[in-house]
């Protein structure tokens, strides 16, 4: 409860998240990563926000609308706790086959989904699968969202063991770099205190998406 109070006063303040405070850091003078989550709020999302607490590792997460309203204190949680949230739909359907009018109306509910919950109005957005084109992208600078997809994917759904999660994300890591992962699998939360660890101990400063981009993501452009 102090967590959602501190929350809502913040944001009725028009500011960030009072968690969220901490040293700034400099993507260009640092080795930075961002380690990002998808389709969730899911089951095992409390415990890897327990684990990113623990280690001091921030992250981002890009929520699936039909999950946000299932676990509406979850995402309230990824947001209070000083990660970065994202629109991943509503629905979770490829986009590309879509009509334009239905792509605005399956982001769009995926807005109202987390503004619902959060009361944060997102600034990014990630198609699922990847799957984007210009229509696509004329609908995301519409809504006022950029784009994120990923340097290097972890298919971490289909590998669905620890270890493998692990070394796959080590070794996709490399200066800011953009890694896929899913919070709804729980081998990859399981693996994540020893990932970060690791990470940690290369020189990498774990960022969300916008720090990775020193807080300058454009609507309508895809990044990286």
């Amino acid at each position: 409860m102090l967590i959602h109070g501190l929350l809502a006063a913040s944001l009725a303040l028009g500011g960030a998240p009072a968690s969220t405070t901490q040293a700034k850091i400099d993507c260009t003078k640092v080795k930075c990563l961002a380690l990002t989550f998808d389709d969730g709020p899911g089951t095992s999302t409390a415990k890897l926000l327990k684990i990113l607490k623990k280690e001091r590792a921030k992250a981002t997460f890009f929520l699936t609308g039909k999950y946000v309203d299932q676990r509406p204190r979850l995402a309230r949680r990824t947001l209070a706790e000083g990660h970065a949230i994202g629109n991943h739909t509503y629905s979770h359907f490829s986009l590309r086959p879509r009509l334009e009018e239905e792509i605005l109306d399956d982001i769009q509910a995926g807005q109202e989904a987390i503004k619902r919950a959060t009361g944060h109005t997102a600034t990014m957005f990630r198609p699922p699968f990847g799957h984007t084109d210009e229509r696509v992208l004329r609908v995301a600078d519409q809504l006022n969202l950029a784009e994120v997809k990923w340097t290097g994917t972890t298919l971490d759904w289909s590998l669905k063991d620890k270890k493998k999660i692990a070394a796959k994300v080590l070794g996709l890591a490399k200066r800011d770099g953009i890694i896929l992962m899913h919070d709804t699998v729980p081998q990859t939360v399981q693996a994540m205190p020893g990932v970060i660890r690791e990470l940690k101990k290369q020189g990498y400063h774990l960022v969300t998406v916008p720090q990775l981009y020193g807080g300058k993501l454009k609507p309508g452009v895809s990044y990286p």
